[in-house]
Parts: C-alpha cells; structure tokens; sequence
C-alpha cells in the first residue's frame, strides 16, 4: 500500500538460525536422523513465531547466518552483513519455508540472499507492490 509517496512493506522478522531443509524418504518417518529431527524442531518454531502471520506470494528475504564463536573479534567484524559463500547453499533455505504454506504454487517471486550476522535470523519483506 502507498501513503503520501511512500510505500510501506509489511515485514517479518524470524528470531531463529536459518536451516537449510534436508532431503528426506519415506523412511524418515519412522528413522529419526539427525539432520531431519533438527529440521522439524525449526519448523515448528517457525510456525510458532508466524502467530497467523501468512507467507507472501512475492517476496524477498534475507538469511542472516550467524558466524562461528571461534571467530576473532576482528574477522567478525570484517564478516558481519557479507555475503555467506559457503553450504548451505540458499535454495536449501529457500525450500525451508514449506513449513509456512500448506500451498505454495501461488508463490511468485522469490528474491533471496544469505549473509553473516551476530545471531541467525530470518527477515522477509514483501514484493507484491513492486
């Protein structure tokens, strides 16, 4: 929506360590592998902390990935808000939103980046007024 000349996006902030979404088998509904458990333990704060809040069908968000305790001070200054060249590659993350829609073909537009930070978090603004 615009308002005198400005436009306004509605924005989300997630509180949490993005984590890239496994590829899983039928057999991980009975086998508890590692890397699904903490995959579905994140989804279920995801959901929690969306409180109703309802996914966009165009939108951008920003993996902020945080950096390593055993970094110095200095490096984690030089590191904080550069891109995270690293795995987990960012469709993994991108795919992690399934937890938010039941339904997601009507998803449009996805614009995407991941980058350093003190602490994880998850920030989507909305493009659909783009």
């Amino acid at each position: 929506p615009r308002q005198s000349g400005r436009r306004f996006l509605m924005l989300k902030i997630f509180r949490i360590s993005p984590i890239a979404k496994p590829r899983q088998t039928a057999a991980d509904r009975w086998r508890k592998r590692p890397a699904v458990l903490r995959y579905r333990e994140f989804a279920d704060e995801m959901r929690v902390q969306a409180e109703g809040w309802e996914l966009p069908d165009a939108f951008h968000v920003r993996f902020i990935v945080p950096m390593p305790s055993s970094w110095s001070k200095r490096k984690r200054l030089q590191m904080v808000s550069t891109p995270h060249r690293q795995r987990p590659d960012l469709d993994n993350f991108i795919k992690s939103f399934d937890c938010l829609r039941e339904e997601d073909s009507s998803i449009w537009k996805i614009s995407a980046e991941k980058i350093w930070g003190e602490e994880g978090a998850i920030i989507i603004d909305d493009l659909r007024d783009e």
